[in-house]
């Protein structure tokens, strides 16, 4: 390809840009916001929040970007493995397994580094602008339309109106992506729209980290079966330690029961966690505002059921599907879709022809994430629907294999796994995994 044009340069759209270096001369991500002085931008309120990195996605990082674990450690970071990683359900301390590992950084130092592994890149650059629309010639994307924004000035990017020529165009703008809409506009069906409503709040707060927790760099507490998987038992939350010498906290709740702003509420919710909320809680001091967000539904556009697409455009990131961010796949979904970009690329695929090829394999990477979220969701009495075919008897493994994973570390191995995305959730329904499970239980006293 000659050029390659990514809208949106958040840490969707620059791994996509990572992946098209490899394939293009010149590879320009249109973002319309300039960095501020945390590395983000108004783009992605939710920035500051709590994220997680699951292990799948510090191997695709590491595969995209070699030595990016010894890099983030060198900025501050902690990597946690074994029991340095620790997982509650209703209180109870998961059984331990050895084969995870975790970051503990934050998103902004993550993304930070990502872009900077990017833009070092010799032929890619940002140009910074708004996209407007799609340039298009018969049934083929052929270029974007965009606009210089009010705050074009950051030094060293490009910036400016007009239209981008581009052999490929990815769509990686989140949320708020406008792609229907151009869609529509230009005489093409948008994409299926599935969504499930399910009114999450969580609110995030650091702290300063001393030698407490000595050994810990992930823990994280859910409801489960016992309680209904509502907060009775326990505040569901986790911690990470990150860079800085700061715990990063984070408080969820759905509907009525999200966390606000106010400090001293944080702090009693935090007591009524698991014992490393409880105890950051109780000893170390607050070092930020109290951060709220809201989380309405779950999306996912299916793309592979659409009669006809045009060639020369893709999709990427929260564009193509977000789902409930308490399970922690965000990240690791966009690098996955990084890599299925990748392969449809390197399988020899023409950009101007239509991509179903990748979005096929970019949705059995989706539809993993949402299977696991979306059956745990299910499980909240203000969630109705819909109900995927199968829904009781995946509940009802769900809840077996919960339990048993709190005290088999077989089970909690496989459990785990598909949690970090390592492997698929059919394989928690294998009769090798439900026979364990079932003498397991059968064994409880």
């Amino acid at each position: 390809m000659q050029r390659a044009v990514v809208l949106g340069g958040s840490i969707a759209g620059l791994l996509a840009a990572r992946v098209l270096s490899d394939h293009a001369e010149d590879v320009v991500v249109v973002e319309p916001d300039a960095p501020d002085e945390e590395g983000g931008g108004r783009g992605a309120p939710h920035r500051g929040q709590l994220h997680a990195l699951l292990s799948m996605g510090q191997t695709q990082l590491e595969r995209w970007f070699p030595d990016f674990t010894q890099e983030l450690l060198r900025s501050g970071a902690r990597l946690g493995t074994g029991g340095a990683v620790r997982f509650y359900v209703d209180g109870r301390l998961k059984a331990p397994v050895r084969d995870i590992s975790m970051i503990g950084a934050s998103r902004t130092c993550i993304e930070n580094l990502v872009r900077k592994r990017v833009l070092a890149l010799p032929n890619v650059r940002i140009h910074q602008a708004q996209a407007r629309d799609l340039v298009l010639d018969s049934a083929r994307v052929t270029g974007v339309r965009v606009s210089a924004t009010t705050s074009a000035s950051a030094g060293g990017h490009d910036s400016g109106s007009g239209e981008l020529a581009a052999d490929l165009v990815v769509d990686a703008m989140g949320r708020s992506s406008r792609l229907d809409t151009w869609l529509t506009r230009h005489g093409w069906d948008p994409a299926r729209l599935d969504r499930m409503r399910i009114d999450l709040g969580y609110a995030t707060a650091t702290f300063r980290r001393g030698a407490e927790l000595p050994g810990t760099v992930v823990a994280h507490c859910t409801p489960g079966p016992a309680s209904g998987y509502q907060p009775t038992i326990v505040e569901p939350g986790a911690l990470t330690a990150i860079e800085g010498d700061r715990w990063s906290v984070v408080l969820a709740g759905y509907a009525h029961h999200a966390p606000g702003a106010d400090r001293e509420e944080f702090l009693a919710r935090m007591r009524r966690c698991a014992p490393p909320l409880r105890e950051v809680a109780e000893r170390c001091a607050p070092d930020s505002e109290i951060k709220p967000y809201r989380f309405p539904e779950a999306r996912r556009r299916t793309y592979t059921s659409l009669g006809r697409f045009p060639g020369g455009l893709v999709v990427v990131g929260d564009a193509l599907a977000s789902v409930n961010p308490i399970y922690g796949q965000g990240m690791t979904l966009a690098t996955l879709q990084a890599s299925s970009l990748a392969a449809h690329l390197r399988s020899g695929a023409r950009p101007y022809d239509p991509a179903l090829a990748y979005f096929r394999r970019a949705e059995t990477v989706v539809n993993a994430a949402w299977q696991l979220s979306s059956t745990a969701d299910l499980a909240q009495p203000h969630v109705t629907g819909p109900y995927p075919r199968g829904y009781a008897f995946l509940r009802w493994a769900g809840d077996r294999i919960t339990e048993a994973s709190v005290r088999d570390s077989q089970v909690n191995q496989a459990f785990m796994d598909v949690v970090h995305m390592r492997a698929h959730p059919r394989t928690l329904t294998s009769p090798r995994i439900l026979l364990r499970t079932a003498r397991v239980i059968a064994a409880r006293p």
